[in-house]
């Protein structure tokens, strides 16, 4: 089988350890990379560990298990796809972190891929997935890493919650089913939800606010019954840069539920005047948010709330 190697690489104002140190902890990759949706570490020995990655490509959810192994003196990275979603069949890499001063660092990322049965077709889309993402992938990490390391007025997370006298299960359903809610939540005048994948969703709804205008967001939700939905918007709301976010269940030993819903959100700094007013800021706009997610999180937590007390 032919292996196909390709680099890219991008020059980042912030300095090398730092622009390792973001990519070392990959709970935070949806904050950094455009197309990822969820990550999760499977398991951890030293410096290697492996990884479950939810992620889109080609406009499709794709996801992959990787190995990882940190070299925090090096400053490099590899990462190997363990099980690869077709028509990929090898899929391996490098993040190098080279140093180009206290405040500048120069990133590459190599990747190295192979086609099931060298198929040219399937070549050509992993070709055009891995160009395509890693173009996302560079300045938006720019972006995030740079943020993370001048300011972090522009970013926002908070969780609500609520205590459900009913099973984990029934209230995972109800926000499970998101299908359904257009017909069960009040701000939720519409919605489609496409599942071609088991517990990997992509959910496109129109969402009320308290002016009665809507505005229409697409995400990515990856499922894990009936403990947590991990979502991240991929069509955002024009206040928004990023909008990440999770429905979690934990079962308590009395039976009862703790039903809660996580947001993080990066401000769209530029857009404050437009949304909000000439004179308004970043701590109105951050108001806002919080009061407008967190508003339409306890409505729907309710709602789950009484579905799943109704099933108990």
């Amino acid at each position: 089988m032919s292996e196909r190697t390709v680099e890219h690489a991008i020059t980042v104002d912030a300095p090398a350890a730092e622009v390792y140190r973001l990519l070392a902890e990959v709970e935070n990759w949806p904050r950094l990379f455009p197309p990822s949706v969820y990550v999760d570490c499977i398991e951890r020995d030293g410096n290697s560990e492996r990884i479950r990655i939810w992620a889109t490509a080609n406009g499709e959810a794709k996801n992959w298990t990787s190995r990882r192994v940190l070299d925090p003196d090096a400053l490099r990275i590899t990462f190997q796809q363990e099980v690869s979603a077709p028509p990929v069949a090898q899929m391996s890499g490098t993040w190098v972190i080279e140093a180009r001063g206290p405040q500048q660092t120069h990133l590459r990322l190599l990747h190295s891929y192979r086609a099931i049965d060298d198929d040219p077709e399937g070549l050509a889309w992993i070709e055009k997935a891995v160009d395509e993402n890693s173009r996302a992938e560079l300045p938006g990490l720019k972006a995030a890493v740079e943020l993370a390391t001048q300011t972090s007025e522009l970013t926002l997370s908070f969780v609500d919650s609520v205590q459900v006298n009913g099973s984990a299960k029934d209230a995972y359903d109800f926000i499970n089913e998101a299908n359904l809610w257009s017909e069960r939540l009040p701000h939720v005048p519409s919605v489609q939800l496409i599942e071609t994948t088991p517990g990997l969703q992509v959910l496109r709804m129109q969402t009320l606010t308290k002016d009665g205008s809507t505005h229409t967001t697409e995400s990515v939700r990856v499922c894990f019954p009936h403990r947590r939905i991990a979502y991240k918007q991929t069509t955002l709301p024009a206040l928004m840069d990023l909008h990440t976010g999770y429905w979690q269940f934990d079962e308590n030993a009395d039976g009862t539920t703790t039903a809660s819903s996580q947001h993080t959100v990066i401000i769209k700094a530029e857009n404050i005047p437009r949304i909000l007013g000439p004179d308004a800021g970043i701590p109105e706009a951050r108001a806002f948010i919080r009061d407008a997610l967190g508003n339409n999180s306890r409505t729907t937590l309710t709602h789950a709330k009484d579905y799943a007390e109704a099933r108990r």
